[in-house]
């Protein structure tokens, strides 16, 4: 541990939103897990325990995540109450993590909230045997600005696991447990059930656990953990689920058995079997808070729905030909958006442009998408992180063969190619052909503004 001393600068007050996003970048990456919640801890304690100020619903799980926590945080809100909400990684900007009744934090409101904390930052690092990561530190931000605001209650997604995510510091009321798969396996295990042991830390005593429907190793450690704690726990396909879905245009109609009801007929605007299952859990969720014995209000329910939204996921960004991005970084992701593809779309043909961090399962992503395009074009994002195109081109030769493999180190360049692909390959007057953008949330991200700015 290393000892403080008098010359240990605070950090300098940031001036704009690139000052703030710099000075959060210079520190670990979240990428780099040091599995302790003794910094975060002190790091609170410091700016008085803001993340107790407010009740919270946490959620985990390998994926869905964000998609549920908007939907959570909609219905929330349309039952008059003021929400947080915290999700990471962000899409296209920093201050997407960090949202006050549903809209992300404005660059000044991110500044002042990151310098309210950024004075406390060089005493914790003293005291630490590691210094506090980019991902505590936001982490600290949201809890502190969350009881600034005030708010009513705060939505909060864990960023890797769950006991030992830097966001545990709070205890969650609800404690929602979305479907465990294998993902970071580095940190967290190369077994769902083995995974499912970090993830499962969120649920805590006297709280209420919305678990999603899980393979049977899963369940019984989830199960277990409630039953350690005196957690109440509702299970999908049991307590609650989807009852129906339709493909719609714009979306889908679902009917959902919530805890205490039956709502039918709902339009959600997101695609797949995946979002009517994440809609359901959202529901319980906000059942389980709101813990009342009447069923909630029907048109409130559907009204809240319709608002849904949630960027990067099968989201449409350009037609003639369209242009889908889907953040699906694991294989358990990618199937899940490729069978909405199937079930929700009718783009032939449909080129992939893939671009993956080098520590995902390249292989296994590109093997759930094989039979849903016709061809791939390789590229890669920006960051030191990305797994270099030429490398990615190798693996998906292995999997869709040479003739329908191509490489564009640029990801501007890729998605040209690619509509390209999709214009010529139809074979129709008017394109029926289709681009998915894929592989990553900065691989998605940095498409999506490329092409919001150009559109």
């Amino acid at each position: 541990m290393t000892d403080p001393t008098e010359t240990d600068p605070p950090a300098r007050p940031a001036e704009t939103f690139a000052e703030a996003e710099d000075a959060l970048l210079s520190r670990w990456p979240e990428t780099r897990l040091e599995p302790s919640l003794e910094r975060i801890t002190a790091f609170l304690d410091l700016l008085g325990d803001p993340q107790r100020s407010y009740p919270v619903i946490h959620l985990t799980g390998t994926n869905g995540k964000t998609s549920t926590s908007r939907m959570i945080d909609t219905l929330l809100r349309a039952h008059e109450l003021r929400t947080g909400r915290f999700t990471s990684p962000h899409v296209e900007r920093m201050s997407e993590r960090i949202s006050v009744d549903g809209e992300p934090l404005t660059d000044e409101e991110f500044v002042a909230a990151f310098n309210d904390v950024a004075p406390y930052t060089h005493l914790v690092d003293a005291q630490s045997d590691h210094p506090l990561s980019f991902f505590e530190t936001i982490v600290a931000m949201a809890y502190a600005k969350f009881a600034e605001a005030p708010v009513d209650v705060a939505v909060v997604e864990v960023g890797m696991g769950g006991a030992w995510d830097a966001t545990n510091v709070a205890d969650g009321v609800v404690a929602v447990v979305l479907p465990v798969a294998v993902d970071h396996t580095r940190y967290l295990g190369s077994a769902p059930a083995e995974i499912a042991v970090e993830k499962a830390g969120i649920i805590k005593p006297g709280s209420t656990a919305v678990l999603a429907q899980q393979q049977p190793d899963v369940a019984e450690v989830l199960l277990a953990r409630s039953s350690e704690v005196g957690a109440t726990v509702v299970r999908e396909g049991l307590d609650f689920g989807v009852v129906s879905r339709v493909a719609a245009v714009g979306g889908q109609v679902v009917s959902l058995q919530g805890l205490r009801a039956r709502y039918d007929d709902l339009f959600l605007p997101l695609y797949g079997a995946h979002q009517a299952e994440n809609a359901a859990i959202a529901l319980a969720a906000v059942e389980a808070f709101l813990a009342g014995k009447e069923p909630l209000d029907d048109e409130v329910v559907r009204e809240a729905f319709a608002r849904v939204s949630s960027p990067g996921r099968l989201e449409i960004v350009r037609t003639g030909p369209t242009i889908l991005l889907d953040a699906a970084h694991n294989p358990h992701g990618a199937e899940a958006a490729a069978a909405a593809l199937d079930d929700s779309f009718s783009l032939d043909p449909l080129i992939g442009v893939f671009g993956v961090m080098a520590d995902k399962d390249a292989e296994g992503l590109l093997a759930a998408f094989e039979p849903h395009l016709a061809h791939v074009v390789c590229t890669q994002n920006s960051t030191e992180r990305a797994l270099p195109a030429d490398q990615l081109a190798a693996v998906a030769v292995e999997v869709f063969g040479e003739d329908r493999v191509s490489v564009e180190r640029r990801l501007a360049d890729a998605i040209d190619v690619a509509v390209g692909l999709a214009e010529t390959g139809s074979g129709a007057s008017i394109s029926t052909g289709g681009v998915l953008v894929t592989g990553s949330v900065v691989t998605v991200g940095e498409a999506r503004t490329m092409l919001r700015r150009h559109s």
